[in-house]
């Protein structure tokens, strides 16, 4: 006697089905909460220049002295606090710069930072 093939694959389809509906009840309680802004996660970044300014090491280099971008060191001397913060929220006239990297309020704390020298 044959044992009948059909029941391992409807067992492993009502299982694959279950799981389904376990993950998307589980999704969609991890939309809603990245809807509301979660836990709170990046609240310490947000007063943490030194881990914002991660975003910008990539063009201005490690010690922001300039890579693809100009030097950040000296920025505090050529534009004022203001210039500093558009410049990160909305990028340079010609491009180069992108803006939206950062959130408006990590704009602020950077250019604050920026503005302070850095040291």
């Amino acid at each position: 006697m044959k044992k009948n093939p059909i029941i391992p694959f409807a067992l492993i389809a009502v299982l694959g089905i279950l799981a389904m509906i376990i993950l998307s009840v589980f999704g969609l309680n991890e939309q809603e909460r990245i809807a509301t802004g979660g836990d709170g996660e990046g609240e310490t970044t947000e007063a943490d220049p030194e881990a914002l300014i991660q975003s910008c090491i990539g063009c201005h280099g490690g010690d922001l002295e300039g890579g693809s971008g100009p030097s950040l060191n000296d920025v505090h001397e050529r534009l004022s606090v203001e210039e500093i913060e558009s410049m990160i929220i909305n990028g340079s006239e010609n491009g180069n710069m992108p803006g939206g990297l950062v959130t408006n309020e990590e704009a602020a704390v950077l250019a604050e930072w920026l503005s302070e020298g850095q040291e």
